[in-house]
């Protein structure tokens, strides 16, 4: 669990018309919907959320374009805009997302249902991919998500690999780890490697020792499937939760993330992201188109960043 923080919420039976997106965001927003976002609205793309002042927003996006493996850009919005009309026509940020958390001068102060009252106008919020979207391309697949089975979520853990830093943004790299068989390893391993904006391929299989993780029963924020049967190995994939913990030693004077597990739920179809075709189903994953989602016509687009590689192994090699 994150020191300081309050805000214990977890897996909730899914409830009648959350697999449409809207819909689900308007019981988040009346305070009717309070769980995990990953076992509702499953056909559709979900996403990290971190908004912060303007003055800090061009730093940020050159550290996830620099690690795009764990910080994939899905979109950015102006200064001041409360929505990202490109992921969702009725978004509104400040109430749309489960829950959120905030920090100040890099420690966590709050973990509120609702933002407005903190809302500034100099704020820019960027969507980063999440796994969440690419577990159902898996599942189409014919992948076992064993924790999706129980009702539970994929853990993460804190590595010992860091990110390739930007201004004031850098620190280790957050990975969600997966309990697989080994040859749906293989498989999801060919999968997500397709999909970029979910994160791509894993970064590690087996032995989580090699990547720094000293205990699998230990996760980063406290909750998540940590256990492993004798015939299955741990499967890790770069995180979007490296951005809370770049967030944290920027020590910036405030900003504001979504919950853990609790994602911004978007109306863009995966099956569309992928360019999966009509009738999606299992054998039907393609390559995702080439055209990114972000939105580019209100920040500098002369930032430097680097090439979307896999985030550095330890001893500062990449793979």
């Amino acid at each position: 669990m994150i020191p300081g923080d309050s805000f214990m919420r977890g897996p909730l039976p899914p409830a009648a018309g959350m697999d449409d997106p809207a819909a689900l965001r308007r019981a988040i927003r009346k305070g009717e919907f309070r769980g995990f976002t990953n076992l509702v609205a499953r056909n559709h793309v979900q996403a990290n959320l971190m908004i912060l002042p303007a003055e800090h927003a061009d730093a940020f996006e050159a550290y996830c374009r620099r690690n795009a493996a764990a910080l994939p850009l899905l979109a950015r919005s102006r200064p001041g805009e409360v929505g990202m009309p490109q992921l969702a026509a009725d978004l509104d940020l400040r109430r749309d997302v489960g829950g959120y958390m905030v920090f100040r001068e890099g420690k966590l102060v709050a973990t509120p249902a609702d933002i407005r009252e903190l809302w500034r106008e100099d704020f820019v919020a960027f969507a980063i991919g999440c796994s969440f979207s690419f577990e159902r391309v898996l599942q189409v697949e014919g992948v076992r998500l064993r924790h999706l089975d129980e009702g539970n979520v994929s853990a993460m853990y804190v590595t010992d690999i860091e990110t390739v830093p930007a201004g004031r943004f850098g620190g280790p790299l957050v990975v969600s780890m997966r309990a697989l068989t080994a040859a749906d390893a293989i498989r999801a391993t060919i999968v997500s490697a397709r999909h970029p904006q979910f994160h791509g391929a894993p970064i590690h299989l087996g032995m989580p020792q090699a990547i720094g993780i000293d205990d699998l029963a230990r996760p980063y924020g406290g909750h998540g499937l940590t256990s492993l049967r004798a015939d299955e190995l741990p499967v890790f994939w770069p995180c979007g939760a490296t951005a809370q913990l770049a967030a944290l030693r920027a020590a910036l004077p405030l900003c504001i993330t979504h919950y853990k597990a609790h994602m911004l739920v978007t109306d863009l179809p995966i099956a569309d992201v992928v360019g999966a075709p009509a009738g999606w189903g299992p054998g039907h994953a393609q390559e995702p188109p080439s055209s990114s989602f972000i939105h580019t016509s209100a920040h500098n687009t002369d930032t430097p960043a680097a090439a979307p590689a896999t985030a550095p192994r330890p001893g500062g090699q990449q793979e």
